[in-house]
């Protein structure tokens, strides 16, 4: 399989590159919605984010790639694992505090295995086809298993395959009404339950969900489309030096992609560097009290509704910030992200035909500009 083409190596697309790197550092910003001209990279920067992301870490042996430091979000089958382990160290505790030798010994056994097996892993980056079924997405019965053996066995889907990572759906402005509603459902909550011939599963589904599209093949659900922290809008660029600089880039790659990845090799080793230090500074990062002022006064300028706007545009931007390497939230990362973060929440105007992004980009102007005088 060739290598994928580098992140880095995308030329131009500011907008998307930096939502993308925005949720990579904090995921709780939301997905992102990328819509624009075919042929503008879409796909190829979602899928270029999954080679340059860190590798996480996951309990072994975990069908859904359960994080073993956090024990409040582990599947059903990792709590259990995670009970008989302390168990064991509560049993060697105990068993001292009593001087009995039966108690501190099985005890110790048992607790030396308290914390959960770790792998490594890379960061799923999974794709959801248009034409996917129910079953394929939540998950269903293991037909195989039980024929052979008798028992019944879930067999995970999609959702849990992008549990910690990226769930992405090309043409999703195109996706069936169903799976819609099983997205809503599964970003609203963070798990999936599964309810299947006389099965009942429930297990995580964090993930952030990429969806790319031509806005000119029809609109986004409104439920779904507000479980996108992030929207851009990709153009096809028209500055003859940059198409140029495409065209010879993309060239290089389809020719010898594993000699241009390598060309990029240190820059993407760079990039992946600086998220995951970003990570490390996001709980520092401070948002003072005129940075939430402004992010409110904004979203009520521009009538959004609910605190949604609010919420993603702080995070954002203290994610941006912590990308930066700055300590503090300013006035140059709300404006970054104002857009991409408020642009598909405002209400249709039909007195003003003007682009969601140009309404966006002024009311900041105006808010941020009349409070700096």
């Amino acid at each position: 399989m060739p290598a994928a083409f580098p992140f880095t190596a995308i030329v131009g697309q500011e907008d998307m590159r930096r939502a993308l790197l925005v949720t990579a550092v904090d995921p709780s910003v939301g997905g992102v919605l990328v819509f624009g001209d075919r042929g503008t990279g879409k796909s190829t920067a979602v899928r270029a984010l999954a080679a340059l992301l860190p590798p996480m870490k996951v309990v072994a042996g975990c069908r859904y790639g359960c994080e073993p430091e956090k024990p409040a979000g582990l599947c059903e089958r990792c709590e259990h694992r995670d009970g008989v382990a302390n168990g064991g160290a509560k049993g060697a505790t105990n068993g001292a505090r009593n001087g009995t030798t039966n108690g501190t010994t099985n005890g110790a056994v048992n607790g030396a295995s308290r914390r959960l097996p770790a792998a490594t892993v890379a960061v799923p980056v999974v794709d959801l086809p248009l034409g996917a079924t129910e079953d394929r997405v939540l998950g269903a019965l293991d037909l195989e298993h039980a024929l052979a053996h008798g028992q019944k066995r879930f067999e995970p889907g999609l959702l849990a395959r992008a549990h910690r990572g990226y769930l992405y759906i090309d043409e999703v402005n195109l996706l069936d009404d169903h799976l819609v509603d099983l997205l809503i459902d599964a970003a609203a909550s963070g798990e999936n339950r599964v309810e299947r011939e006389g099965l009942s599963v429930q297990h995580p589904a964090r993930f952030v969900l990429v969806g790319s599209g031509n806005p000119e093949e029809g609109e986004l659900r409104p439920q779904l489309l507000d479980r996108f922290g992030l929207a851009v809008d990709v153009k096809t660029p028209q500055d003859l030096a940059q198409r140029v600089e495409v065209v010879r880039r993309r060239d290089a790659y389809e020719r010898d992609p594993a000699a241009f990845a390598e060309h990029w090799a240190d820059e993407e080793a760079r990039v992946r560097r600086r998220l995951l230090a970003a990570r490390r500074r996001l709980p520092g990062v401070e948002v003072p009290a005129f940075a939430l002022e402004r992010a409110a006064g904004l979203c009520m300028k521009l009538g959004t509704d609910g605190l949604r706007g609010e919420l993603t545009l702080v995070r954002a931007a203290r994610a941006l910030a912590a990308y930066d390497g700055a300590a503090t939230v300013t006035d140059a990362h709300l404006r970054a992200v104002a857009a991409p973060a408020l642009r598909h929440r405002l209400r249709r105007n039909p007195l003003d035909d003007t682009d969601a992004g140009t309404r966006v980009a002024r009311a900041v102007d105006e808010l941020f500009g009349a409070v700096a005088a």
